[in-house]
């Protein structure tokens, strides 16, 4: 009747929500569409962090929002935020008490690669793909030096492909853990090794740069699969384009973390919208529903988060 609110106005409304319950909302509603998208099939479960630039500590860092996102569904189930004086390896233990895992392939960067999440990762019934850095130094440089004298069981090769104005060549070597991880005991169990070789050519200026990265996994799989997997798992990073590109969710300023959050939330919420929207129009064809009817179920959706959000 007045127009938009105010952003003053947004912000006080952000500020008075609690970001806990509104996140656990999100979550439920996020589960009931998951199930509906991939009941029978099974799910990549992709963790990353996620700085959010327009909100500032005191101690100048970023709050970071810490995510689950669901490959096959193509939106977040669940977020933890890291305290002002806390990270990522605290945090991810307590996504994890949020989601059922079981049977799917949890899948996070070097910062996950911690004993304590790798434990709950399988005590949920869950395998992993999780790359190495040099956090985890001895185990790095350690594998890095065993697999120069060893053969790989499994190789994979893909390109060279032209892509986003480079040219690409990607291999995947896969090793198995037993006879390359000296302290198997502690990461309780064999591990496959997985190698990833890329070699990248610019085609404006014909500079080349090669990398190597390194994961572990639980799983006992072909190359193929686990150099997908590997790539798969920066599905998650699109989404973040999303949110910073689409919703512009790095130039908007909250100076609460509970604003920022209940920000983000939103945002993903919306994101979860549109792919909801988008995998059931696949399944419907142009003869049986037309484009107002389609409309009409997404403001239904809309509606039932409206729901979700209002219940205590």
């Amino acid at each position: 009747m007045h127009g938009l609110p105010s952003e003053a106005t947004l912000c006080r409304v952000f500020q008075s929500i609690d970001d806990e319950k509104m996140a656990d909302r999100m979550s439920a509603f996020a589960e009931v569409f998951r199930k509906e998208i991939s009941a029978s099939a099974t799910d990549i479960i992709c963790i990353v962090g996620k700085a959010m630039r327009g909100t500032l500590y005191d101690n100048g860092r970023n709050p970071n929002i810490v995510s689950a996102y669901s490959l096959r569904s193509s939106f977040t189930l669940a977020t933890d935020v890291c305290k002002e004086k806390s990270n990522e390896i605290k945090s991810v233990p307590r996504l994890l008490d949020k989601l059922d895992v079981s049977g799917c392939v949890v899948t996070a960067d070097a910062m996950s690669c911690q004993k304590g999440i790798i434990d709950k990762i399988r005590g949920k019934g869950s395998d992993f793909v999780i790359e190495l850095k040099a956090n985890q130094r001895s185990l790095r440089y350690g594998l890095e030096d065993s697999i120069k004298a060893t053969t790989p069981t499994d190789i994979y090769k893909e390109g060279p492909y032209l892509e986003h104005g480079r040219i690409e060549s990607r291999v995947c070597r896969i090793f198995r853990g037993e006879e390359l991880i000296a302290d198997r005991e502690k990461w309780n169990g064999n591990l496959t090794v997985i190698e990833i070789l890329t070699s990248t050519e610019k085609k404006s200026d014909g500079r080349s740069t090669s990398e190597q990265r390194l994961y572990i996994s639980s799983l006992d799989s072909s190359a193929e699969r686990l150099s997908q997997i590997t790539k798969q798992h920066w599905a998650i990073e699109s989404m973040h384009w999303d949110l910073d590109r689409n919703l512009r969710q790095d130039s908007i300023k909250r100076k609460a973390e509970r604003a920022a959050r209940n920000l983000d939330t939103i945002q993903r919420m919306v994101l979860a919208l549109i792919a909801v929207w988008k995998n059931r129009r696949k399944k419907i064809s142009d003869k049986q529903k037309g484009t107002a009817q389609i409309i009409r179920e997404l403001a239904v959706s809309f509606t039932n988060v409206l729901h979700f959000l209002a219940q205590k």
